[in-house]
């Protein structure tokens, strides 16, 4: 036991305790030849089995984390095996075997050492360990961040950058249908909610780079989600000092209708008030969604996926101090501020799907969806600020003030923005298997119409004179030589745009796996089309884009668990509308798609210690990208600069090991390298601003050898600091200062009174509870003082501009109660 202590030490950097069995569960239904349901057959496996109800449908519990074969058979029917099937904890597997008169079957699934059952350019994550992880905001954005080549250095926020890819490049789908975020948001602490709800969830897969062409244009990732089709009734609810969220699952009594309904209700006052900027701030968050299936017989079900979300933000700050410099020589900002902001984004989104399956090998689906947003931003701040040295004397009364203040100013600013945008979509899927080849092809329109009024000023101010524009008509010789003209903003935006887009799309695929001597091969090759027109008062603009892709995966027949990749595509991101807008909130309607050609090499190797499985999976990538169109990252908010005035890579390497050191309680280390940079207007190469050159991530679970229920979950981030970006109007050539490395780790600490291995007799009021936990997380543990941008400050009579970081969350208590009936 201490030679395996000391190697998990080496493998993790942490030790283990010991453990007890942890379930998983396979559901599903079994057909006939013809797709009818089949009552009473037989399910067994090696420890023990269950039957099918009148409807076809079974539930049989599994020991997690380790191998099992299946049999399903029936009086007359020829059995259907599932051989060594892995499930992770608390995993949910859908197997819907066709039980023939025929031949035997045996299920040709791939599993890995880690519980996946495909093999595919596509990450699977587990969704209860999504709902388990704590974090500022916690979801499944957060444990992408674990991931290498994932990364994004604000807490807040559930945007992400994938191997120097900006927000805007990633693809996100629910059952299979592709779902927006709210566009105006500036500020991660505006964000509130994912669009994503963990607790409806049941499927994650994700991409970073070389999926394939079923996917659609975007050139950096791609998310795929699945919700639940739930198999019993159940209500789920938990609360916090953040907020509050309900789940409702349904099925009716022949299990042709199918409901799952979650609600949610956030805060963020207690994680913004631990910010450097003292404020009144009422930020209220509030989100409704509801998937429903309903199952007309065998072979066709119509399925309804619909949203409704309003994120409400208040906020009036009232002052701010932050110490910047160095120890030779420290500095600090004051502000005192007047004024407030009162920012909404309101979403309502709803889709339709119908599935056909008209034999065993083919499937049709067809989709409409619609998606609305109204966002309003609001805002008169004025902020009064000094800039000076900082008090250093321990002894002094004055410690951590401002002496011999050098610098003062305001600044005003002031925002009328809004944004009316509705998007619909028509889309038709389709495949057809025979053998194991898999045909896929699919069509989709999409029609785009965005409202959009800009109204956006800022006003610099010294001893009672304005600073002019910085534009070559203006002599800024002030105060020497006062100008006695109009009184014009130092910076303003006036833009109103209305614009139409229609997009036609379409993409066609095959793949297949072949014996190669004594390895087994599989590829998939595929290409996307799309034609794109942009309409508005301007002269129309049509682009049409074609990309090919391929993926190749070879196991050789090996003593050793090996699986060889490579993906090589085509990636083409025609412009959305924030893409065609400048800096100065006009649109170029001339604006062309960005290009990237993806190179993915890669390598698992599954293995088994202890009996229990473990997985390194590695990835060496490089991206060529052309027609890029270059941007600023304030917070989140990109501003593109909308000219397709240069040209980009990136490359790097990711690293992820992981594995059940305990069974049941999956742990990983992920390790990335990544190196991105752009040439603008053939001026040479410079650091992209998602340049984050080194990723660590850590994930960690254990529990107490002698109180078992006693849960500990943590997961630890460092990134190295991005380029800190430019003021506005400024060369990104001049400005290529790096922010400060991040580093964070979250700490969950739960107590389980009921689950599925724990429960309680009758009479004792655990008893109807079929989950209950109470537990805490502290969210920055080491109270580490990150930044995401800089504050950029004017020294009015020297034009010298300071870069002061905006500094994130302080280290927070939050308690946390789940419960599940």
């Amino acid at each position: 036991m201490k030679s395996k202590r000391l190697a998990c030490l080496l493998i993790y950097t942490l030790s283990f305790t010991s453990f007890y069995a942890q379930t998983a569960t396979i559901s599903g239904i079994v057909f006939d030849e013809n797709k009818n349901p089949l009552s009473n057959v037989n399910i067994s496996y090696s420890e023990g089995g269950t039957t099918t109800n009148t409807n076809g449908f079974y539930v049989l519990n599994l020991v997690a984390d380790k191998p099992f074969s299946i049999t399903f058979s029936h009086l007359g029917f020829k059995e259907v095996v599932l051989q060594n099937l892995i499930l992770n904890t608390n995993e949910s597997f859908e197997f819907n075997p066709i039980l023939t008169t025929s031949a035997v079957q045996i299920d040709e699934i791939e599993v890995s050492a880690s519980g996946q059952k495909i093999v595919t350019a596509i990450e699977t994550i587990s969704p209860e360990l999504v709902r388990k992880i704590p974090g500022a905001n916690a979801g499944v954005e957060t444990l992408l961040k674990l991931l290498p080549g994932v990364s994004f250095n604000n807490e807040l926020s559930t945007q992400y950058n994938v191997r120097g890819g900006n927000f805007d490049e990633n693809l996100i789908y629910i059952n299979g249908v592709e779902v927006y975020r709210p566009f105006l948001i500036r500020s991660a602490q505006q964000e509130g909610f994912s669009f994503i709800n963990s607790n409806m969830v049941s499927d994650i897969d994700f991409s970073a780079g070389g999926f394939q062409a079923k996917y659609g244009d975007k050139l950096s990732s791609v998310l795929d989600i699945t919700y639940k089709t739930p198999t019993s009734f159940g209500v789920q609810a938990s609360a916090s000092l953040l907020g509050a969220s309900a789940t409702l699952e349904t099925i009716s009594k022949n299990s042709s209708l199918t409901t799952i309904t979650g609600l949610r209700y956030r805060n963020n006052s207690l994680l913004v008030n631990s910010q450097q900027t003292q404020s009144n701030l009422s930020p209220s968050f509030v989100d409704a969604q509801t998937f429903l299936k309903y199952h007309f017989n065998t072979k066709i079900n119509l399925s309804f996926l619909g949203n409704f979300s309003r994120n409400d933000y208040k906020n009036e700050p009232i002052s701010r101090q932050t110490n910047f410099g160095t120890f030779a020589e420290p500095r600090a900002l004051v502000i005192a501020y007047e004024g407030n902001e009162r920012n909404t984004y309101q979403t309502e989104f709803g889709a339709f799907s119908t599935n056909y399956l008209p034999s065993n090998n083919v499937k049709l689906t067809a989709t409409a969806s619609i998606y609305h947003t109204k966002e309003n931003e609001f805002s008169d701040v004025i902020a009064a600020y000094e800039l000076g040295n900082v008090n250093t004397d321990f002894e002094s009364e004055q410690f951590g003030e401002i002496v011999n203040p050098g610098d003062a100013g305001s600044q005003q600013t002031r925002a009328r923005n809004l944004l009316d945008i509705l998007l619909f979509n028509l889309t038709h899927k389709g495949s057809f298997k025979k053998d194991k080849k898999l045909l896929e092809w699919g069509i989709k329109y999409a029609y785009e119409d965005v409202r959009d009024e800009l109204r956006e000023t800022e006003f610099l101010d010294s001893a009672g004179f304005f600073l002019r524009p910085p534009n070559p008509e203006f002599i800024n010789n002030q105060p020497q030589e006062p100008f006695t003209g109009e009184i014009l903003p130092y910076e303003q935006v006036f833009a109103q745009n209305f614009v139409t887009t229609q997009r036609t799309s379409a993409f066609l695929q095959f793949s297949n796996s072949i014996k190669w001597g004594n390895a087994d091969v599989f590829y998939n090759l595929g290409l996307r089309a799309q034609l794109w027109t942009l309409k508005g008062a301007f002269e129309a603009n049509t682009q049409f884009i074609f990309s090919p892709r391929g993926q190749l995966a070879i196991k050789p027949s090996w003593e050793k668990d090996m699986l060889f990749s490579f993906a090589l595509g085509s990636y083409k991101q025609p412009p959305f509308y924030r893409e065609l807008r400048n800096l100065q909130g006009v649109v170029q309607p001339n604006v062309e798609t960005q290009k990237s050609i993806h190179f993915v090499l890669g390598n698992e190797y599954s293995f088994t210690i202890w009996n229990r499985p473990f997985k390194l999976t590695s990835e060496a990538y490089y991206k060529n990208l052309t027609n890029v169109n270059t941007y600023t990252i304030e917070d989140v908010r990109l501003r593109y600069r909308a000219n397709n005035d240069a040209i980009a890579y990136a490359y790097g390497f990711d690293f992820r090991l992981n594995g059940s050191l305990i069974p049941g309680e999956e742990s990983w280390l992920s390790v990335g390298y990544l190196n991105t940079k752009e040439n603008q207007n053939e001026r040479g190469y410079i650091s992209r601003p998602t340049d984050q050159r080194f990723k660590l991530g850590f994930l960690f679970q254990d529990y107490m050898p002698t109180i078992p229920n006693l849960k500990l979950y943590l997961n630890l981030v460092y990134n190295t600091g991005v380029p800190g970006g430019s003021p506005n109007n400024e060369d990104p050539y001049i400005f290529q200062n790096r922010l400060r490395d991040y580093r964070r780790a979250d700490l969950g600490i739960s107590y389980i009174f009921a689950n599925r291995n724990f429960t309680h007799p009758q009479g004792h009021w655990l008893h109807k509870f079929k989950e209950f936990t109470v537990g805490f997380e502290i969210f920055n543990l080491f109270n580490n003082q990150n930044s995401i941008t800089n504050t950029w400050v004017r020294d009015i009579e020297t034009q010298q501009q300071f870069a002061v970081p905006n500094f994130l969350t302080s280290r927070i208590l939050n308690l946390k109660v789940d419960a599940r009936f």
